[in-house]
């Protein structure tokens, strides 16, 4: 998927946890968007990529693009990062939350991810499709939607109980 389509999927994952959590909301929707991008730090041509060129070449060249980085075990490191060295939980729950939406966003393209990286075994939804396609214009769409539905369940949600 592109990196516009894991902001937008960020954000919806972002607003959805707002909906069931008391984490604070712009905290979380931060978080989700820098966390839906962070997985890509692998690939040199990402968002994410372009901004920190070094470190991306370094991750690449350790692991290459879909392993490591969109994997439970780099998902589990992270929370554990996080949960040593960042004392807001909603800085937490976000960048997670966002990294899970990276990756669900990406098993739906035809090469999918190693999800149980070090095992070299590629996990993709059965059906898929090609990141830029028209297919995944309509995903952005949909999610999209969804962002726009949630966003305005969290404002009216934060009307009501304040």
């Amino acid at each position: 998927m592109t990196g516009n389509t894991h902001i937008i999927g960020g954000i919806a994952a972002g607003l959805a946890l707002v909906q069931v959590s008391n984490y604070d909301s712009l905290v979380v929707v931060g978080a989700s968007i820098a966390g839906s991008l962070l997985p890509d730090i692998c690939h040199g041509g990402s968002k994410i990529g372009r901004t920190f060129p070094f470190i991306s070449k370094i991750v690449n060249t350790l692991f290459g693009h879909r392993s490591f980085t969109h994997s439970l075990l780099f998902l589990f490191l992270m929370a554990m990062f996080m949960n040593k060295y960042i004392s807001n939980e909603s800085i937490t729950a976000g960048l997670l939350t966002g990294m899970v939406s990276h990756y669900i966003l990406d098993m739906a393209t035809k090469k999918g991810i190693k999800l149980l990286f070090p095992l070299d075994i590629n996990v993709r939804f059965p059906i898929t499709t090609r990141t830029g396609s028209k297919v995944e214009n309509v995903v952005t769409a949909v999610l999209t939607v969804l962002c726009i539905y949630l966003g305005f369940e969290t404002i009216s949600h934060s009307f009501i109980l304040k």
